[in-house]
């Protein structure tokens, strides 16, 4: 992806607000579903992963696997937030 794509995808995200909370049950295909559909909505989302769900993986883990299985790009993991975009 081009640097000033990327750019102007992270400028635009940091207005969000996290819509989508991955808890303790970690990467769920109800999880997954609900991200394809507002991937599918607004094309730029960001979510929030919780300390809890990272018994089994770290954070750069789940945010690979999310974007993976959400057939998206992954933008940016800041703190405990992921941005994808599709």
């Amino acid at each position: 992806m081009e640097k000033d794509k990327l750019y102007k995808l992270k400028a635009e995200a940091s207005k969000l607000s996290p819509i989508i909370n991955i808890g303790k049950n970690g990467v769920t295909d109800s999880v997954v579903e609900e991200l394809k559909k507002h991937i599918k909505a607004n094309r730029l989302v960001k979510l929030k992963v919780l300390k809890s769900a990272e018994s089994e993986k770290d954070l750069k883990d789940i945010a690979e696997e999310l974007a993976e299985r959400s057939h998206s790009t992954l933008i940016e993991v800041r703190g405990r937030t992921v941005v994808l975009y599709r």
